[in-house]
């Protein structure tokens, strides 16, 4: 599938753990997919994470890396969720 502007939204929402950041970006610098913007969030316990990153040089498909994505997420017993950056701001408008 190809990305309309080859950005990609990505959430992680989970209890807080250590290695949760460095299991997700492992995947995606395996990946060569760049992130462009990160924001981290630790609400008591809670863990949230948002990145906005760029799938032009991506080696894997959106749909293959989606589903590594959430096999990582599983493994570290978080959701992680990856949309298109058009879709995500379409859902998102009011």
């Amino acid at each position: 599938m190809t990305v309309a502007d080859g950005r990609a939204i990505i959430t992680v929402l989970g209890q807080d753990r250590v290695g949760i950041l460095a299991g997700i970006t492992a995947v995606l610098a395996a990946a060569n997919v760049n992130i462009l913007d990160i924001s981290q969030t630790i609400l008591q316990e809670f863990f949230t994470m948002i990145m906005v990153v760029d799938l032009k040089d991506s080696n894997l498909d959106f749909f293959d890396l989606q589903t590594q994505l959430k096999a990582r997420g599983e493994e570290l017993g978080v959701q992680v969720t990856m949309q298109q950056a058009e879709v995500f701001k379409f859902m998102h408008r009011i």
